[in-house]
């Protein structure tokens, strides 16, 4: 009988490390479109080796968190409010928030107004002694100060870009590069990447030499991601469905080097792709197509240019965010239209999504993190 029992402990024991051992749970923060008073920031448990998504807190982070930026030392969140006006003034702002990253609970601290409205896009500096804003509504970018507890509480600088007769500027992504010693912007509406030197006594951004990358008329440089050392960085066109990749010079400054389509051949529909991530390990470059409803994979070949490896369904309509987990193995992709988001595993040999068998119901997903 004791011989019975100790077996029946040993395999009941068995099964519970074997079902902790195959546990992969990580916390998915996602911010989406939410009107006035809408819990617009949601943070989700997802078990991505049995593909389960677990609802931990709903969240007011203001109108439209459309994206969001996390300070994991200071336990803060950073969401654009991606807002026209605020009382009748051209603006939009950013809503701090704190984060418990046990209970994961969190609690609105602080509100601030941006300059010229329609934010898009935000970031920390690599000191996170700022916050770096880009607004595609109203065709500039914002420097905002934070205090010694990271509460933003002044915009040290706000740029507003002209274009010629014709053209309007779109400014979509800001951001520090790789080692935070410069920042990159993207202007869909001038098609070109800036490229900064950010001051960290003034909070003011100032162009470096040759700081214009300019791409193909039409194209929309939309998000990039850089690649595992730095030295290349790869910008997904929107308008014209179409990656770029650019060398990245030793003063910051860039230098096209390939341009490549994220369509497949004989595609005829319209598209409009969003965004760009660098596989962990560096071999793999991953884009969404809005429209074709798609995530395309490019290999990374010695010196920075890729090939095409394929394209697998986004598993919804409308692509518009994605995230690679931490282990390297997962992708997960925000469909805004189809109001879903779709668990993917990643091939290990070719790097291409797998099919999603699960995912969840979200209305109108718009950015996903982990924190890693």
């Amino acid at each position: 009988m004791k011989k019975i029992l100790y077996f029946g402990l040993v395999l009941l024991l068995a099964v519970l490390f074997s079902d902790a051992a195959n546990c992969q749970l990580s916390r998915l923060y996602v911010g989406k479109y939410a009107k006035e008073g809408e819990k617009g920031l949601h943070i989700i448990d997802v078990d991505l080796s049995k593909g389960t998504f677990t609802t931990v807190s709903e969240s007011d982070a203001g109108t439209n968190p459309s994206y969001f930026c996390i300070s994991k030392k200071r336990s803060l969140i950073y969401a654009v409010n991606e807002v026209g006006r605020i009382k009748d003034v051209r603006a939009g702002s950013v809503s701090t928030l704190r984060f418990d990253a046990k209970n994961g609970k969190t609690e609105k601290l602080n509100e601030i107004s941006v300059p010229n409205g329609g934010p898009c896009y935000i970031s920390l500096s690599a000191d996170e002694g700022f916050l770096l804003v880009a607004n595609y509504g109203g065709g500039s970018v914002a420097v905002v100060r934070l205090d010694a507890n990271g509460i933003p509480f002044e915009v040290s600088d706000t740029i507003i870009y002209k274009g010629e007769e014709g053209t309007r500027s779109r400014g979509h992504m800001i951001a520090p590069g790789l080692g935070g010693k410069k920042i990159y912007v993207t202007d869909l509406g001038l098609d070109r990447v800036a490229v900064y030197d950010l001051d960290p006594v003034s909070g003011k951004l100032k162009l470096i030499n040759n700081g214009y990358a300019k791409l193909a008329k039409g194209a929309g440089p939309r998000h990039f991601a850089f690649g595992k050392d730095g030295t290349r960085m790869y910008v997904i066109n929107e308008l014209n469905s179409t990656m770029t990749v650019f060398n990245v010079g030793n003063s910051g400054e860039l230098n096209e080097i390939q341009t490549l389509s994220t369509l497949p051949e004989g595609f005829s529909g319209k598209n409009f792709c969003a965004d760009v991530h660098v596989a962990g390990n560096g071999k793999y470059v991953y884009g969404s197509n809005r429209g074709h409803n798609s995530i395309v994979t490019y290999k990374v070949g010695p010196e920075g240019k890729l090939t095409l490896v394929g394209h697998t369904s986004c598993g919804g309509d409308w692509p518009r965010n994605f995230v690679l987990d931490p282990s390297g193995k997962y992708l997960i992709a925000g469909n805004q239209n189809s109001g879903n988001i779709s668990l993917f595993s990643l091939d290990k040999k070719t790097g291409l999504p797998q099919l999603p068998s699960k995912d969840f119901k979200i209305e109108s997903p718009s950015c996903l993190k982990f924190i890693e």
